[in-house]
């Protein structure tokens, strides 16, 4: 009875140079593996990252994850006034596992950081990443809240309803929400010599903090830049009836998409 150490072996030595071409490989025998992520510049006013992607040669499968960009701060809207702060939420979260072909091409967008900086009192909303082609529609992940300034020192509230999201929301496979940032819990509305200080959060897995705080008697815009997908800084003011000051808010952290295919 043969045994398989009988059969006859092919040996490296035994193949030319350039005997096997990429055409004699069929489209299954190999495969390619490989990480491409997508983003734009990390500066104020970013337009973020948009372009037609295209499945390389012996990929047939791809995981898609998606952040939105962080939400903008708020201004120091009301000149020679304290207020009551709350931080910027981060971008939001998707993923998706999918089958692909070589050459199927997908229009991918990280998000940029929106409109540049601002006075107003509620900070801009973060923009939308988001990924289309074949087996992939309405995947998308929606950017975080804008900050808050506001003279209602008995507001607390850190959440929205849209902060709750399904498992499958937004055409993935599971996604995740974001809470806004907290309120400072410093200051009581007493207009002079006290701290204020709130935290904007970041997006989920990437991370990211941003702490936006004065001492007394002080003003301060929001910062421009901030990491990616994370929370804008906001203006802050200490000032009541001492002149008109008031701060710019910054933006919030452009988008991210990240495709592991293979």
């Amino acid at each position: 009875m043969a045994s398989y150490a009988s059969y006859k072996k092919i040996v490296n030595e035994m193949i030319l140079d350039g005997a096997i071409t990429e055409a004699k490989i069929s489209s299954t025998a190999l495969q390619q593996w490989d990480v491409k992520w997508f983003f734009g510049s990390p500066d104020a006013c970013s337009p973020g990252c948009c372009c037609l992607w295209t499945v390389p040669a012996r990929v047939t499968r791809m995981y898609v994850e998606a952040w939105g960009a962080g939400g903008g701060g708020h201004g120091a809207c009301q000149c020679n006034r304290c207020q009551h702060y709350r931080g910027a939420g981060g971008g939001y979260y998707v993923s998706k596992f999918i089958c692909t072909s070589p050459g199927c091409q997908y229009t991918v967008c990280a998000a940029g950081n929106g409109a540049c900086c601002s006075f107003e009192c509620c900070g801009i909303g973060g923009c939308t990443s988001y990924v289309i082609g074949f087996n992939l529609s309405n995947f998308c992940a929606i950017g975080g809240h804008g900050g808050l300034a506001t003279g209602d020192w008995s507001t607390a509230c850190n959440s929205e309803w849209t902060c709750c999201v399904g498992p499958n929301s937004n055409g993935a496979d599971f996604g995740m929400g974001n809470h806004i940032g907290s309120f400072d819990s410093s200051g009581m509305g007493i207009c002079h010599c006290w701290c204020h200080g709130t935290v904007s959060t970041g997006a989920p897995f990437i991370g990211g903090e941003v702490t936006t705080q004065i001492t007394c008697c002080n003003m301060r815009c929001g910062c421009w830049t901030v990491p990616y997908g994370t929370g804008g800084h906001g203006a802050m003011t200490t000032f009541c009836g001492q002149g008109e000051w008031c701060g710019q808010a910054g933006m919030g952290g452009p988008g991210l998409v990240k495709i592991t295919y293979y």
